[in-house]
């Protein structure tokens, strides 16, 4: 089959050998051409799918909209989570529109800066309601409005981080919120499954966004993050996008419940220990008795069992 689809040299090889051909596409999450949503977008209309594109207000509208016409969206709308029958709106408009949707891809999170750069034990019970409602809880509303326009089953992608499952400094409030993020990817694969609708999550590696510029000392996170990384590198948010269309295609067909680490390893890796001051991996024992000491501007700690 023969794609009429734009081309976009930036990101896209123009022969994307994955076909989303009459796929029907929900994009929830771009703030700007740097967020990871957009290189997915791309991807998605690259191979060959029809997008809904949904912006969060008035304030970002302006950086939204060009990225939309770009992707040629004829759904575009805003959601705030948070605001009554914004999300509701916008699944109408699919139903309307096009009767069905084939994938979304879930990108948002919020908490409140104070929260976010304080100690979690002095999280607020308002900021963690928050972060959790936003980051996780709209993700069962989306599934659950999108069930019933993925008759003949679907895809659903979420976005989630290494501090979900491991200690990452000054994420602090969001590992908790992330790990919750991806138990929820798992149950809501389990609920599911049975109408062929797959549910899967992206750990994606740090990568320079409006997201992530909100988190404390993230220059010294993206260097340790490369020296540590078995590929001795920070990924692209490109890398991200060629993965989620990965995960939207036919060729993950049998991948649910699955968290896929796009982040050049660093998962695998023991601790930035010594070395991460002079550029040397420094892989320290890891016994029950005798815990590492992680030394360096920004440490990245192994969960201990």
């Amino acid at each position: 089959m023969t794609r009429t689809t734009p081309r976009f040299a930036e990101c896209c090889d123009p022969h994307e050998l994955l076909d989303l051909s009459g796929r029907k596409g929900l994009v929830v999450g771009i703030a700007n051409e740097r967020s990871l949503a957009w290189p997915a977008a791309l991807h998605f209309r690259q191979a060959g799918a029809d997008l809904a594109v949904t912006y969060l207000n008035d304030r970002t509208r302006p950086h939204v909209d060009p990225l939309a016409r770009r992707v040629d969206a004829p759904i575009f709308l805003p959601c705030d989570v948070a605001l009554p029958r914004q999300l509701e709106a916008v699944f109408e408009a699919i139903s309307e529109k096009w009767g069905r949707l084939d994938f979304l891809l879930h990108a948002i999170g919020a908490v409140p800066p104070a929260d976010l750069h304080g100690r979690l034990t002095d999280c607020s019970a308002e900021g963690f309601a928050e972060a959790m409602t936003t980051s996780v809880h709209s993700l069962i509303r989306m599934a659950r409005h999108a069930e019933p326009l993925m008759a003949k089953g679907g895809s659903l992608v979420t976005l989630s981080y290494l501090g979900a499952e491991r200690v990452v400094e000054h994420y602090n409030v969001m590992g908790p919120v992330k790990a919750a993020l991806e138990s929820t990817v798992r149950y809501l694969a389990h609920e599911l499954g049975p109408g062929g609708i797959r549910v899967n999550a992206i750990s994606a590696g740090p990568v320079q966004t409006r997201a992530a510029s909100g988190l404390t000392d993230f220059g010294a996170l993206l260097s340790a993050s490369a020296r540590v990384a078995p590929l001795r590198r920070n990924i692209t948010s490109d890398e991200v996008g060629r993965a989620t269309l990965l995960l939207v295609s036919d060729y993950a067909a049998a991948v649910t419940g699955e968290v896929l680490h796009v982040d050049a390893g660093v998962h695998i890796e023991a601790p930035v220990g010594q070395g991460a001051q002079t550029g040397k991996r420094s892989i320290q024992s890891r016994s029950r008795t005798n815990r590492p000491r992680v030394s360096g501007k920004f440490k990245i700690l192994r969960g201990w069992r």
